[in-house]
């Protein structure tokens, strides 16, 4: 038998008959401290494929594969996946779960540790993954921040991180991950994910985000490490006025009036209400009195 032969018998992962299976033929019990929740909905496994727009030739990281499931999927579509697993025992169920497939790599380790241009090369990637709820946002934040060749990340996550990764200014939720995450991508969350598709049922909603990467960032910057600066600042006591929370952040009363001056906004106003755009006037107004 032919390993694409091999691969239409294999039944799917994305069952709570198989999964359950799985589980009991190797002893796993589901970690809490990994934030283990095994997918069992095949509807939300194909969502991600469609999602992400996965062709034959593809090349993806996914983070987290667990059992295999979403990584099946993935497989079956014709991606070459690169799968990034934290949980020591997991790497030998995987190599017998996704035995069929020749275009399925594992790798045991930390995404926030491993050496991802080493693992993925240079070329353009994708990024697909049920995120462990307790590390979504410093994940995110990794994969964003080292400029990484992603050209599209499909994620699950909680509905309200995700509702603040697209969350618009003037919303109280709208923050300095809206912020981030917006600056280096378009997100959109596609679908959403009932307790009833994992096991254990997780006592939150979840739902399936997508990201295009830009190809530039949303607003060009003098200094990108700046204008985080400032937004982080600007976020950092809600309820404070942009003068006052820029104070807070470190930035001299002196150089707060100039810079909210020279931007041509109010320093009554709150951190919540600004647009990326004006973010970056801000940034740029600290930028040139540093600068001068």
């Amino acid at each position: 038998m032919n390993k694409e032969d091999e691969k239409v018998l294999q039944p799917k992962i994305a069952s709570r008959e198989v999964t359950l299976h799985i589980l009991k033929a190797f002893g796993l019990r589901m970690s809490k401290k990994l934030g283990q929740n095994f997918l069992i909905d095949a509807r939300i496994v194909q969502g991600i494929v469609e999602a992400a727009e996965i062709e034959p030739g593809d090349r993806v990281l996914e983070i987290g594969p667990g059992i295999g499931t979403l990584t099946q999927g993935l497989a079956e579509a014709g991606a070459d996946v690169t799968a990034v697993e934290l949980d020591k025992k997991l790497p030998t169920v995987l190599k017998e779960t996704l035995k069929a497939y020749d275009n399925v790599r594992i790798v045991p380790g930390d995404i926030l540790k491993v050496n991802i241009p080493e693992i993925m090369g240079d070329a353009p990637f994708k990024v697909a993954a049920n995120l462990p709820y307790y590390i979504t946002t410093p994940i995110l934040m990794t994969l964003l921040e080292r400029r990484l060749p992603i050209t599209h990340m499909v994620t699950m996550v909680q509905r309200e991180v995700a509702e603040r990764m697209t969350a618009k200014p003037g919303s109280r939720i709208y923050g300095a991950l809206s912020v981030a995450v917006q600056y280096y991508t378009e997100p959109q969350i596609v679908l959403d994910v009932p307790p009833r598709s994992f096991i254990p049922a997780p006592e939150v909603m979840s739902v399936v985000v997508s990201c295009r990467v830009r190809k530039e960032p949303a607003v060009a910057v003098q200094d990108e490490k700046l204008f985080f600066r400032v937004v982080k600042a600007a976020f950092g006591q809600r309820r404070k006025t942009l003068m006052n929370a820029l104070k807070g952040g470190g930035f001299s009363k002196e150089a707060v009036r100039d810079a909210l001056e020279q931007s041509g906004i109010d320093p009554t106003r709150r951190g919540e209400t600004l647009t990326l755009e004006e973010f970056g006037r801000l940034a740029d107004a600290f930028a040139a009195e540093e600068n001068a």
